[in-house]
């Protein structure tokens, strides 16, 4: 499989010291390109991935070479460059959330679909083996029927002038952070989920929300409680509670790839803790797009995206009005 030949339209944290490496060491991708409104820091970037530096988002797009473009700017930016990407002809992968707006969404699903591109939302710990194997052990029956889920993302405060706080450029807990357990439920539960109630807390000194929770349920009367922050202790973490016993994954969101993941299962009987292998969330997501181009197989998880534009939305709106 030729290997896919992938342009960055930014020069975000989360591609420096994440995304990009794991480009780059993939077989299934090679970087060709990355850009930056400030075109030194374009020539830094790609000086340390042996590619292009390109001066602007446009020209990248103007790339013959570029197949596919990888969108981590602020929030605020995604749906414009992934709309303008998508019809320069290029697959994408964009960062999470893909947009604040369901509608947007789903505008930018179908562009997508009707062009016979890929459209990738970088939710990278879906991707991840242990979610598939807490997902067979509930299956399974290990813990009974599920009676209801406790999710955690919340991250220490950031400093001041970070994007996550800018109200103009997307900022704000639930999109940074509430991501995460929302789409854990998901994944888990099945799609089907609807919000319940939702509250925010917007910090002194802040113009966008800093922590939030809500609580939402499943047509089978499961309960899901999400909270998410960014002025918190670290935590990731998700809890099943069953009939017949409880579930815990802890680092559950942002593992490192040597890390051995432990899933505990407590039963009346005893507890047992389940070591894995570990496994590299990154390289999985940058594997799962190149391979979604290569095959056709169109846009990885297009529904699954949508419904968490839908909750998320859900959950701001329910928020704001308390």
């Amino acid at each position: 499989m030729e290997p896919l030949r992938v342009g960055v339209a930014g020069c975000a944290s989360i591609a420096l010291r994440r995304m990009l490496p794991a480009m780059a060491a993939a077989p299934r991708t090679e970087v060709v390109a990355i850009a930056s409104r400030d075109g030194r820091r374009a020539e830094r970037a790609a000086r340390a991935f042996g590619c292009r530096p390109v001066t602007g988002y446009a020209a990248l797009l103007e790339l013959a070479e570029v197949e596919a473009v990888y969108v981590p700017l602020p929030l605020a930016l995604h749906a414009e460059w992934t709309e303008a990407a998508l019809r320069a002809g290029k697959h994408v992968l964009v960062e999470k959330p893909m947009t604040t707006d369901p509608a947007r969404t789903r505008e930018l699903l179908d562009l997508a679909r009707r062009g016979g591109l890929v459209l990738m939302e970088n939710v990278m710990f879906v991707h991840h083996r242990q979610h598939a194997v807490v997902r067979d052990l509930l299956g399974g029956g290990a813990i009974g029927e599920v009676r209801s889920l406790h999710a955690a993302f919340t991250v220490p405060e950031r400093p001041d002038g970070d994007i996550r706080y800018e109200r103009a450029l997307g900022g704000g807990a639930l999109w940074d952070v509430g991501v995460y357990p929302v789409r854990a439920a998901l994944y888990l539960l099945g799609p089907e989920l609807e919000v319940v109630g939702a509250h925010q807390r917007v910090a002194p000194g802040r113009v966008v929300d800093t922590s939030g929770a809500a609580l939402l349920r499943s047509p089978k009367g499961v309960g899901v409680q999400v909270a998410y922050g960014l002025e918190n202790f670290y935590t990731a973490t998700y809890t099943v509670n069953g009939s017949e016993g409880r579930l815990t994954l802890d680092m559950a969101f942002t593992p490192p790839a040597d890390r051995v993941p432990v899933i505990r299962v407590e039963r009346p009987s005893g507890v047992e803790e389940m070591r894995l292998a570990p496994d590299d969330q990154v390289a999985n997501t940058v594997a799962a797009f190149a391979e979604a181009v290569r095959t056709g197989a169109g846009s990885p998880d297009a529904e699954v995206c949508l419904r968490q534009a839908v909750l998320l939305d859900a959950i701001r709106r329910r928020a704001a009005r308390r």
